[in-house]
């Protein structure tokens, strides 16, 4: 996530805004766009960082339909919001230039492929998990996961810890979630309360800086129709409200109702929908913790079985929800109820996306000089470090080691292995993907290949 929120573009590029208002310019059409967003949605694999370059190449390095100055601040302005940033500032753009109807097909076409995708890969594992080949697979791509999860906080950390406060937080965060027990929404709202009352003690690394050169096409508009904004605030505040109740409603009615499983993931996601600031490596914890001790819908394995699903598909990488949603509806009462529960899944994680982006996309010029939010920004940031580690150690500890049990330490409750269950078959591929990732860059996508067909070959030997 980002740290800080951009400052307003430069001198140079407001007089370049300037003169671009005497000239005619013209929004690209609704199919344009449509081809764009449908694009981003099919080739957006590698986590944020990857969606994110993505769509800055298709819309401000491409097609100039954006400034890089006003993308960054979309950008920051996303991150300030629960839910998956990259979603979040193509629904944004797409709403800038089309109103309404540009915000939902950029933020629909983002995640449905990606869905799609998913709840095959759900469906593929559920009934053909454990088949020697199929199970060999999935082996080897958990063992990469466990290499992605800390390649993520070494890449947090660098980005979020410029200040001795910041790795003083990062470690209470840790400490809290490991040792403690505290539940993760505690974390994340103790963090931003400590940022936003003393917000000069955090900064965050932020995504870059604008870039100057000739004015972009929304630009351009904007600056020849200054009321453009304000005239799509008001179908913008519509549309949110819709959403809220489209995401709400279907969630009573279960609830009032007691329809079991169904009931249970509603409530559960939308739970998740509001708490993921940080990304989805941030919540991913306590999710694991809630879906497999609370709840019981998977294993451990599992969970790391769909994160490696997750990563190796297009859209955000949250779509790993869908996994364990499927996964509960799928141990309830079989396929069709876990495909129910899976796409419920969805629905209650993305609908909120649109509500927050709608309702808050009116304001987002007022965000440019909110010291106060750009410090409890920047603190969520710093905690999210020590989310991620304990995600890391929680990951590793039950890759590497078939017996893990829980020992009360004093007022601390700690996992600890048993050395003796170490798989050595688990560190060595762990060490192969680390050696793919960190050493031979050889990407995400690449390492998840080698690994898993390492994992399949060495399984299959050896029995």
């Amino acid at each position: 996530m980002s740290g800080a929120v951009a400052k307003p573009g430069s001198a140079r590029v407001d007089t370049g805004i300037a003169e671009a208002a005497a000239a005619p310019a013209h929004m690209p059409t609704f199919g344009e766009a449509l081809r764009v967003w449908l694009k981003v949605g099919l080739l957006s694999f590698g986590g944020p960082a990857g969606q994110i370059t993505l769509l800055h190449r298709e819309v401000v390095d491409d097609r100039r339909w954006v400034s890089d100055a006003r993308f960054l601040h979309a950008l920051n302005f996303c991150t300030l919001l629960p839910g998956p940033e990259a979603q979040q500032l193509a629904t944004y753009l797409g709403w800038l230039m089309h109103g309404v109807r540009g915000g939902v097909a950029a933020g629909a076409l983002f995640v449905l492929p990606g869905m799609a995708v998913m709840l095959g890969l759900s469906v593929l594992y559920a009934t053909l998990g454990e088949v020697p080949v199929i199970a060999a697979l999935f082996f080897g791509l958990k063992c990469a996961v466990l290499v992605l999860v800390v390649e993520a906080l070494l890449r947090v950390a660098r980005r979020a810890l410029k200040t001795n406060a910041g790795w003083a937080l990062a470690a209470a965060a840790f400490l809290a979630l490991y040792v403690f027990g505290v539940p993760f929404p505690v974390v994340v709202l103790a963090a931003a309360l400590i940022g936003y009352f003393a917000p000069g003690a955090f900064k965050g690394g932020g995504h870059g800086a604008a870039k100057d050169g000739p004015p972009a096409l929304l630009d351009a508009v904007l600056a020849a129709d200054p009321g453009r904004p304000a005239r799509l605030a008001a179908r913008a505040w519509r549309a949110g409200w819709v959403a809220v109740a489209l995401w709400l409603l279907p969630v009573a009615v279960l609830m009032a109702a007691g329809a079991g499983v169904f009931a249970d993931v509603a409530w559960f996601f939308s739970k998740m929908a509001v708490v993921t600031v940080g990304g989805a490596y941030a919540v991913l914890a306590y999710v694991a913790q809630e879906a497999v001790q609370s709840y019981g819908w998977l294993t451990p394995d599992q969970m790391l079985v769909g994160l490696g699903l997750a990563e190796t598909t297009p859209g955000p990488l949250i779509l790993v929800l869908q996994f364990v949603g499927f996964l509960a509806g799928y141990g309830a009462g079989g396929l069709v109820w876990g495909v129910l529960a899976s796409v419920l899944t969805v629905w209650v994680t993305f609908a909120p996306c649109f509500a927050f982006i709608f309702l808050g996309a009116p304001y987002v010029e007022r965000l440019h000089e909110n010291r106060a939010l750009t410090g409890a920004l920047a603190a969520v940031t710093a905690a999210v470090v020590g989310v991620i580690a304990n995600l890391a150690l929680w990951f590793g500890l039950r890759v590497l080691f078939a017996d893990v049990r829980r020992v009360e330490v004093g007022p601390a409750t700690l996992d600890m292995p048993v050395l003796s269950s170490l798989d050595l078959l688990a560190l060595a591929l762990a060490a192969l993907a680390a050696a793919c990732l960190f050493r031979l860059k050889l990407g995400l996508l690449k390492t998840l290949g080698v690994t898993a067909a390492v994992g399949l070959v060495a399984k299959l030997t050896l029995g």
